[in-house]
């Protein structure tokens, strides 16, 4: 039986507020949506900062307007410097649609009226260990976005300004010199591929993807100047992958699914890799055990469940998917591309 330790009545408040803040979460995640949707930072950055001029700038209600951007101050988004008039924070700055670090995108796509729903099936998913968006709308996520174009290409968007400044960190944690030819499996619009070879200039890349994930690849590639040290794939990554590479990297891919998939896909990377190759897994490893402090991976594990039905890994779950398809873990690095870890896996 676990004693209770009496607290003040001022700490009893102190607990209730974190309580109820955390409650709120929801309504700071709208809040955000909707100043994305208006582009709000985008207007406090050009200059127009009060709510008035804001208001005609986006066609809402000044008074309801301004109500919105004093919550975004009071969460730490935007600043009121004097009655009316708005600046921007350091994270609120993020939100501009042209900020170099912009998640104006991934901020659109995970405040999406689709994502919110999904959520409402959390019950399912817990309940029954399904996917609660397959729940929700009768179809996975990847079909859901291929019926909805606009939608897919916000997706690809907002996944790669998520992948921007990890892209750096991995090109500049992981030692190239030596490698040929690197493969991204799952590489999405070629963000990772283009850091790399931009940071290295021997290896040649291969960006591998389904047809929707690569529509943009050729296009960031070629801005990138490496047209002529790329390829693109479109395909299957249960089916096949690309042969010939000497470093394979897999990316925030695994936390998209469950482990039966997650063994599939690397029994076929498994089957195409030469002997000699080298796999990289780059992503989330959770802690053993669960404390509070670092949220944003639970957040993501819980948000796989509900999406795709996935999940985020420890270390040695990693480790026993990895043996169970052949392959055995040379060493893993935690968070050694920022909040990102590497395992180096080699085929046995």
């Amino acid at each position: 039986m676990t004693s209770t330790v009496p607290v003040s009545s001022a700490e009893k408040m102190r607990l209730r507020a974190a309580l109820i803040e955390k409650i709120g979460g929801y309504m700071h995640a709208h809040a955000l949506g909707l100043a994305a949707e208006l582009k709000l930072a985008d207007l406090i950055h050009s200059g127009v900062d009060t709510s008035a001029a804001l208001a005609e700038a986006t066609g809402t209600h000044e008074p309801s307007l301004r109500r919105l951007l004093r919550l975004l101050a009071a969460v730490g988004l935007t600043t009121e410097p004097s009655p009316g008039t708005f600046g921007l924070t350091e994270v609120g700055d993020l939100l501009r649609s042209d900020s170099p670090d912009s998640l104006y995108a991934f901020t659109r796509m995970f405040t999406h009226e689709s994502h919110f729903s999904a959520w409402q099936g959390l019950a399912h998913a817990v309940r029954t260990g399904e996917s609660a968006w397959d729940h929700v709308f009768g179809k996975n996520i990847y079909a859901y976005l291929a019926d909805l174009p606009a939608l897919s290409e916000l997706f690809n968007v907002a996944m790669s300004q998520e992948s921007r400044i990890a892209a750096g960190h991995i090109a500049a944690a992981y030692d190239f010199s030596g490698v040929r030819k690197v493969v991204d499996i799952g590489g999405g619009d070629g963000t990772l591929v283009s850091a790399i070879l931009r940071a290295n200039p021997g290896p040649s890349g291969v960006v591998f993807d389904s047809p929707a994930g690569v529509a943009q690849a050729a296009d960031v590639l070629a801005a990138a100047g490496l047209a002529d040290r790329t390829e693109v794939v479109a395909g299957d990554f249960f089916s096949s992958v690309p042969d010939g590479g000497d470093l394979y990297i897999i990316k925030s891919v695994f936390q998209d699914w469950d482990d039966s998939p997650a063994k599939a896909i690397l029994r076929t990377v498994r089957a195409h890799v030469p002997a000699d190759a080298t796999l990289l897994i780059v992503g989330s490893v959770l802690p053993e055990t669960a404390a509070p402090g670092e949220p944003i991976p639970f957040y993501t594990d819980m948000n796989m469940l509900v999406n795709s039905g996935g999940r985020e890994r420890t270390e040695s779950h990693f480790r026993a998917l990895l043996a169970e398809a052949g392959f055995a873990v040379e060493s893993v690095a935690l968070k050694a591309a920022g909040p990102l870890s590497i395992i180096k896996a080699n085929p046995v």
